[in-house]
């Protein structure tokens, strides 16, 4: 059944805290593990813990303030002068306003009886800008140290409960900024349906079971070549920025700012599917998979045949059939998404959802998040041929 247009606001307005609070949780648990670390003398592995949140921190700094900077002057007014944007911005807390920035503005939209328009796309303005930032630091830093946790764990022989804490939050957090940027961008266009319940579930659920394998086969040889997988990391990673340098992005305002978007866009391809180019995504989406898991092949061939090297009391069979048969049930709910649950294949005519399009006639005047749009624009090609001529036939394309 479709939400309302207010119980949509509140909806929105309660995962915008959970997302919030979801970041502040993920950041005690990394601080927490470092601070184990340094006090059971482990120092290279709380090193490693603080460098990876340092670069992440960094690296979604300057998404923000590039972006605040390409916004029309105007936009955000009334907001923090610019000195103290630029401070927060130093001091690493710009992501955090964002943040407060987004739940303030969805407050004010949810307490007014009739929202103006202006408010309505303000807010789905930032939102948008929320979710990719926050798509950015998963994979930039809750991914990392996923597969370092894990490594340690392998190469230790032993858990401590804190570790498996940052394990499960960090798979969660993972799929969950996934599932909630693959619903910001179809908030973009106006011919895409959001996703449903079950839709949701479901994506949620495959996106978890396909990065876990991919995550474990990284973390097995991390384990036992801790000197070499930078090597490794370092020459994938450069051949999807090539990949990705080839496809021609055009996201950010600049083109040094553009360097820095492509070198994150491959860090994600790293480990998982991320589309930037217009044009049919199957093919390319396919072409990824099959790249992945021919390398996590190797790793963990490679793995096995040093699994000496490991403690003994690491179950490794264990976990790599765990592995492998959530990959295949990853693969089959991928199928079964798109074949059966995708909202194109079950588009509802006139559904009212509380939804805001950001490409709607009406919106002209409206703030709009051009960067985003485009990035939708990049996933769903047909929909902004469907936005000019309604009576086009079905979407085709993936993601």
């Amino acid at each position: 059944m479709p939400w309302s247009p207010r119980a949509a606001l509140l909806r929105d307005l309660v995962l915008g805290v959970l997302g919030t609070a979801a970041f502040l949780l993920d950041l005690g648990t990394d601080l927490w593990a470092a601070g184990q670390y340094v006090l059971s003398g482990r120092y290279l592995w709380a090193v490693l813990v603080l460098a990876l949140l340092g670069l992440a921190s960094v690296a979604l700094q300057l998404f923000s303030w590039v972006w605040l900077s390409a916004d029309p002057a105007d936009l955000h007014a009334p907001q923090a002068p610019g000195r103290c944007l630029a401070l927060l911005h130093l001091l690493q807390l710009g992501y955090l306003y964002r943040c407060v920035q987004g739940l303030q503005q969805g407050l004010l939209v949810w307490q007014q009886e009739a929202p103006s328009e202006f408010d309505l796309a303000y807010a789905d303005f930032l939102s948008l800008d929320i979710s990719m930032l926050r798509l950015f630091e998963t994979f930039l830093e809750t991914t990392p140290q996923l597969t370092l946790v894990l490594a340690i764990i392998l190469q230790s022989g032993q858990a401590e409960y804190y570790q498996w804490v940052g394990v499960c939050t960090s798979f969660v957090g993972i799929s969950w900024a996934l599932l909630d940027y693959h619903r910001a961008l179809r908030t973009c266009l106006p011919s895409k349906p959001l996703l449903g319940l079950a839709s949701s579930a479901v994506y949620f659920l495959w996106n978890l079971l396909l990065l876990w394998p991919r995550v474990l086969a990284v973390a097995l040889f991390s384990a036992l070549f801790p000197y070499y997988v930078a090597l490794h990391f370092l020459g994938l990673w450069l051949v999807l920025l090539l990949w990705v340098w080839l496809q021609g992005t055009d996201f950010m305002p600049d083109p040094s700012s553009e360097w820095l978007y492509r070198a994150t866009v491959a860090t994600i391809l790293y480990f998982s599917w991320f589309n930037v180019a217009e044009g049919h995504t199957r093919g390319r989406a396919t072409i990824h998979l099959a790249f992945l898991l021919s390398d996590s092949v190797l790793l963990v061939a490679t793995g096995v045949t040093h699994s000496t090297w490991l403690p003994s009391g690491i179950p490794l069979q264990i976990w790599l059939s765990v592995g492998g048969i959530c990959f295949l049930l990853g693969l089959a709910l991928r199928l079964v998404y798109y074949r059966w649950l995708h909202p194109s294949r079950r588009r509802e005519p006139d559904q009212v959802d509380g939804v805001r399009s950001l490409l709607s006639p009406e919106g002209c005047q409206l703030p709009q998040n051009r960067r985003v749009v485009q990035l939708a624009q990049n996933f769903y090609p047909k929909a902004r041929d469907e936005a000019v001529l309604p009576g086009k036939g079905k979407v085709n394309g993936i993601l």
